[in-house]
C-alpha cells in the first residue's frame, strides 16, 4: 500500500486516455452523420461509448483528487460549473446560430433547459441546444451528489453491485416497447447513469488507500477493444431498435472494462511507467472537452454547405479534414477561452488559492493560474 502522503497530485496517464475516448466518439458522428468507411466506422459504430469511459473517469478524478483533501460543497460545486458551464454557454449559443443559419428549426425551449444544466431529465429536452452537450446535464447531477459520496466512502462492494447495475439496467429495458422511451431512460437519463459515475467514484477511493490489485495495461486495453470487436457482428444480426441489440448495451456493460483500464493506467503512473502521460497526449486529452462540444457543429455546417462525401476516398478526405480542423479550433477554443474563463471563474475574486494541506498529508501548491492541481475529469 501507497502511504496517502507520497501520492502524486495528478496522474497525467488518465489526461492522456481522454483523447482516444473522445476520438472514439467522434469516429462514431462520422460515421453516422458524415459517412461510412471500411474498417473504422463498424467499430466506431457504437463509439458513443465512450461518454460512458468519461462518466466512470469523472467519479475516479474527483474522489482522488478530493479523498484526502474534501472542500465545501459549495466551493466544490462552483469549482466544476466553473469547469464545464462556459464552454457549454458559448458552444450551446454557435450551435443555436447554426441552427438558424442552415433553416433548422432552433430548439428554443430545450436551448433554456440546457443553459442550468436540467435538459437530460426531459425526454423532450435531452438535446439541448447543443446535442453534445447533453451528457453535462448528467455530469451536474453526479456533482451535485459527489459531496454526499465522498462522506459516504464507497468501497469495493459498492463498485461490485454498479458493475452488475449495467445489466440489469439493460435486461430492464425489455419492460419498455417504445424504443424512443426506452433510449431515453436508458442512456440520457442521469439516475440511470449514476452507477457509472459511482463506480469510478469508488474505484478512484480504492486507488488512493491501495486496495485494488494490480490491473496490467495491456489486457485491460485488449478486453475493451475485444468488447468493440464483439459489437460488430452483434450489430449484424440484432437492430438498434431491439431491447437486446448493442446500441444500449454498449454504453451500460462497459462500464467495468473502463473501470479496469482506468485502474491499469492510474497503477502504471503510480509505478513511474505512464506511458499514456506523454505530453503530446495530455496536451491533446486536455482539448478533449472542447472537441466533444464543437465537433459535432462543425459536421452539421459542412454536410449543409457540402452535402455527403462520395464513397471510399472523398469520405476519408472529408473524415481527416473535419477531425483536424475541429480539434485545432478546441486547442484554441482550450487555450482562449475554456481555461481562462475557469481561472476567472474558479474561486472567489481577490481570493487567492494558497497551499492546500491535506489532512496528514503532503502541501499541494497551485498551478500556474492559481489553480489546484486538480486533474480534469469526464468529457469536462
Amino acid at each position: 500500500m501507497t502511504p496517502s502522503r507520497s501520492l502524486p497530485a495528478r496522474l497525467p496517464s488518465l489526461t492522456g486516455l481522454r483523447f482516444p475516448a473522445a476520438l472514439l466518439v467522434v469516429c462514431y458522428h462520422l460515421s453516422r452523420q458524415v459517412g461510412p468507411l471500411p474498417v473504422l466506422s463498424p467499430l466506431a459504430w457504437y463509439g458513443r461509448s465512450g461518454v460512458t469511459f468519461f462518466f466512470v473517469l469523472s467519479g475516479c478524478v474527483l474522489a482522488w483528487t478530493y479523498a484526502d483533501s474534501p472542500v465545501p460543497a459549495l466551493r466544490f460545486h462552483r469549482r466544476r460549473l466553473a469547469r464545464i458551464w462556459p464552454l457549454h454557454a458559448l458552444t450551446t449559443g454557435v450551435s443555436l446560430a447554426v441552427y438558424a443559419a442552415i433553416g433548422v428549426t432552433v430548439p428554443v425551449t430545450a436551448a433554456l433547459w440546457s443553459l442550468p444544466l436540467l435538459h437530460p431529465w426531459g425526454r423532450g429536452t435531452v438535446m439541448g441546444g447543443n446535442p453534445a452537450g447533453w451528457s453535462l446535464g448528467d455530469e451536474a447531477w453526479f456533482y451535485l451528489l459527489f459531496p454526499l459520496l465522498l462522506r459516504l466512502r464507497p468501497g469495493l462492494r459498492t463498485a461490485a453491485l454498479c458493475c452488475a447495475a449495467g445489466p440489469l439496467l439493460w435486461l430492464a429495458g425489455s419492460t419498455v416497447a417504445d424504443p424512443s422511451l426506452r433510449s431515453w431512460l436508458l442512456d440520457y437519463l442521469p439516475l440511470t447513469r449514476t452507477p457509472q459515475f459511482l463506480l469510478g467514484v469508488a474505484l478512484g477511493l480504492a486507488l488512493r488507500h491501495g486496495r485494488l490489485p494490480a490491473v496490467p495495461l495491456l489486457p485491460a486495453a485488449l478486453a475493451v477493444a475485444a468488447f468493440h470487436l464483439a459489437l460488430v457482428p452483434w450489430h449484424r444480426a440484432v437492430p438498434d431498435g431491439s431491447w437486446y441489440g448493442p446500441y444500449s448495451a454498449s454504453q451500460l456493460l462497459s462500464a467495468p472494462l473502463f473501470a479496469a483500464l482506468i485502474a491499469a493506467a492510474a497503477r502504471s503512473d503510480l509505478r513511474g511507467r505512464g506511458l499514456l502521460g506523454r505530453p503530446l497526449l495530455v496536451r491533446l486529452g486536455e482539448w478533449s472537452f472542447a472537441w466533444y462540444l464543437v465537433h459535432e457543429i462543425g459536421f452539421r455546417c459542412w454536410l449543409h454547405r457540402w452535402g455527403h462525401p462520395a464513397p471510399g476516398l472523398p469520405t476519408a478526405a472529408a473524415w481527416l479534414l473535419l477531425a483536424t480542423a475541429s480539434l485545432l479550433l478546441a486547442g484554441a477554443l482550450y487555450r482562449w477561452v475554456e481555461r481562462p474563463l475557469e481561472r476567472l471563474l474558479r474561486d472567489r475574486p481577490g481570493r487567492a488559492a494558497g497551499p492546500h494541506r491535506p489532512p496528514g498529508g503532503r502541501v499541494v501548491r497551485p498551478r500556474r493560474g492559481g489553480q489546484m492541481s486538480e486533474e480534469s475529469s469526464s468529457l469536462t
